[in-house]
């Protein structure tokens, strides 16, 4: 089926038009309206500074259950030793830029002035957040993405610290514990690590029509438990899941 040209209308295509590899429409806006529809239909935005706006929503679709996070021994051992702090929301814009530097085996990034510019305003109107991390002080590790009721759609981390990513992947799995799903867009060695895995977007559409307009997750408080709480906490909770003890791995 063809590429769907997009115009100043705020609409999108069924997603059974996207391709092979999930892209389903060029052009159209990066508006707030535009993007909150966007990922209340399973569509996100996903291109380069030198092309225009593309539009995708993957089949299948990456996406980590709460109960489902893999706590390696490494990563409980980080945990209990309370050597990172973890805040919410409070440097933003410098987690996003943090995410958008080039990285050794990354030179060119897709997070443009452009998509900046436009979280920022998600951002200033409570719907994008970010998970920090911090050692003494100073911001070595973060994620942002957008809260919606009990979903996190994740965009991007960064980490200056050994395990300072999988440290904000933690607090962000323990405040959405009681959520529906964080969703991971598409499949990557990291989050498949974390126990993340690919359901069919049929699926995913189906949360997202079922649970949206549930109660929200997003915390309150911009300041995160104590990384050993976070750890007891989710360790507590996929227990009582009935969580295999296989997910305790090296």
């Amino acid at each position: 089926m063809s590429l769907v040209l997009l115009d100043r209308r705020l609409w999108f295509p069924p997603t059974t038009y996207a391709s092979s590899e999930g892209l389903l429409a060029v052009g159209g806006d990066l508006s707030v309206e535009r993007l909150l529809l966007a990922y209340r239909s399973g569509i996100f935005p996903w291109f380069n500074e030198d092309s225009p706006i593309l539009w995708w929503s993957p089949d299948p679709r990456f996406v980590l259950f709460p109960k489902d996070l893999v706590l390696r021994r490494s990563l409980r051992k980080v945990l209990k030793q309370n050597r990172f702090t973890v805040k919410f929301d409070q440097k933003f814009q410098e987690v996003i830029r943090a995410c958008a530097s080039p990285r050794a085996n990354q030179p060119e990034t897709w997070i443009t002035p452009e998509m900046e510019r436009a979280y920022l305003d998600l951002y200033r109107i409570g719907i994008a957040h970010s998970v920090e991390t911090y050692w003494d002080d100073r911001l070595v590790g973060g994620l942002y993405g957008l809260a919606m009721g009990p979903f996190f759609f994740g965009e991007s981390m960064f980490h200056l610290e050994s395990n300072a990513s999988k440290v904000a992947l933690a607090a962000l799995v323990h405040a959405y514990r009681h959520g529906v799903l964080i969703d991971c867009q598409v499949e990557n060695p990291f989050f498949s690590s974390m126990g993340a895995a690919s359901i069919p977007r049929d699926s995913f559409l189906n949360y997202l029509t079922n649970h949206l307009n549930e109660q929200p997750c997003w915390p309150q408080n911009k300041i995160a438990p104590t990384t050993s709480t976070i750890l007891e906490e989710l360790a507590r909770d996929l227990l009582n899941a009935g969580a295999p003890s296989g997910r305790e791995k090296l």
